[in-house]
């Protein structure tokens, strides 16, 4: 019994002190952000690499997350006479809810990572250390510029994977199953709404983006410096982001749903 108490303790004990340091080195980057605007080249640089670099992923996912969804929804909407509604059916899940949610979990997973891993590697080699002694803030020149650069991504990547649901919606529905291509294309026109639908989805994501890209930067700078502890920050980054991405949008859903 003393012994289980022990563990309990001691597994609380850790994630108190792990969840206020995310919360101290959340807090630290709020000054930078400002300075962040006076120095685009860095964050022009990590955009590329977080977001342009995850754009073939992010693309094949939408178009066969697309396909998919047409496929299984057509018959349900077939059996109460709704198919000409595939198009809308589809936009709207695809805009509200699955391409702000899969877009972030594909990045936390190919970007998120990433960035755990390089800076967990700069602590591991004694760069961030080289930088302090140089009188360079590493919080402002390496995890600023990669926490906006992955803000800034995750919405746009978001967008794109619903275009390409959509277009991946089209192909199926109208090409494969035969629904009307006008049905299609009007009933998307009709029922997805620039507010209600579309900026939702970009709200969702622009929150999913400030959790996985804080993640990221936060696991890889406080990552132990050897190869165990470097890996090991990687995963909890993919881990940790997925769990919690998938947390708010139940949160976020329930809050910004439309009251019957």
């Amino acid at each position: 019994m003393n012994a289980a108490l022990r563990d309990f303790w001691l597994s609380f004990s850790q994630f108190a002190a792990t969840f206020g340091g995310f919360q101290m080195f959340s807090f630290r980057l709020l000054p930078y952000l400002p300075k962040a605007i006076l120095r685009p080249r860095l964050i022009s640089e990590q955009i590329y690499s977080l977001g342009a670099l995850s754009l073939v992923l992010i693309m094949f996912g939408g178009l066969f997350v697309g396909m998919v969804l047409a496929l299984q929804s057509y018959n349900t909407l077939a059996e109460f006479g709704s198919t000409e509604s595939l198009g809308a059916f589809t936009s709207e899940a695809l805009v509200r809810e699955l391409g702000p949610v899969v877009a972030a979990l594909l990045f936390a997973g190919r970007a998120g990572s990433a960035v755990a891993s390089e800076v967990g590697l700069m602590r591991a080699t004694d760069q961030i250390s080289a930088l302090e002694l140089m009188a360079v803030d590493p919080i402002q020149r390496v995890v600023v510029p990669r926490f906006v650069a992955g803000v800034i991504s995750v919405p746009l990547l978001a967008a794109i994977f619903s275009a390409m649901g959509v277009l991946g919606a089209y192909l199926v529905g109208v090409h494969v199953l035969g629904v009307d291509v006008g049905a299609f294309w009007s009933q998307i026109n009709e029922r997805v709404d620039m507010h209600a639908d579309v900026g939702i989805g970009l709200f969702k994501s622009f929150i999913f983006g400030i959790s996985a890209s804080l993640m990221g930067v936060f696991e890889g700078y406080n990552a132990p410096p050897n190869a165990a502890g470097v890996s090991r920050a990687a995963t909890r980054t993919v881990v940790i982001t997925s769990v919690w991405i998938l947390l708010l949008d139940f949160i976020l859903t329930g809050l910004t749903l439309p009251k019957v």
